[in-house]
């Protein structure tokens, strides 16, 4: 069974990472293992100028993977149009319970949306809504959330999404 993933949409700088990052111990103690993905629309750099791993990519290699005692990081090229579900099914294998995504709020994924002002600030449909989180009296027909009652919003997590029983439980 695929991993299921939850996005987390909103306008930028409407508090996305700051709720993800809340959430995530909330879920960690219920026993998920969470992965999160985030959709950087303006790009980004990660890898050093200088470093092994920034002068193998400057040499020409599509991939490069960095492995620590407790880590690892990946550096490779991707499509322009790479969906969470291709990072689902090409990085992230069955062991995870559960992909928080951040962004894809035209994905047919369900979602939390993330409000500042109003909802209509960023369209988003209605199917697959699970709630609006947002400090501000927001009309809508699912579970209106404050930013700071994270157990609340675990809670509709967990209820959406159970956690799958495994044998490496």
């Amino acid at each position: 069974m695929a991993v299921p993933i939850l996005c987390f949409v909103g306008r930028s700088n409407s508090g996305k990472t700051t709720l993800i990052e809340r959430v995530i111990p909330e879920l960690v103690r219920a026993g998920y293992k969470v992965a999160t993905v985030k959709h950087a629309g303006h790009g980004f750099d990660l890898d050093t100028e200088g470093k092994d791993s920034w002068r193998h990519k400057q040499a020409g290699a599509s991939a490069v993977v960095i492995i620590s005692r407790s880590s690892l990081a990946m550096f490779a090229d991707v499509s322009d149009h790479m969906n969470v579900e291709d990072v689902r099914a090409h990085y992230l294998d069955g062991s995870y319970d559960l992909i928080l995504a951040e962004g894809w709020r035209t994905e047919d994924y369900p979602k939390i949306v993330v409000v500042r002002d109003e909802i209509g600030e960023v369209p988003i449909s209605q199917d697959g809504l699970l709630a609006v989180v947002s400090n501000k009296p927001v009309e809508t027909s699912v579970p209106l959330l404050d930013p700071d009652d994270v157990p609340a919003l675990a809670a509709v997590i967990i209820r959406h999404f159970p956690k799958p029983l495994r044998d490496d439980a």
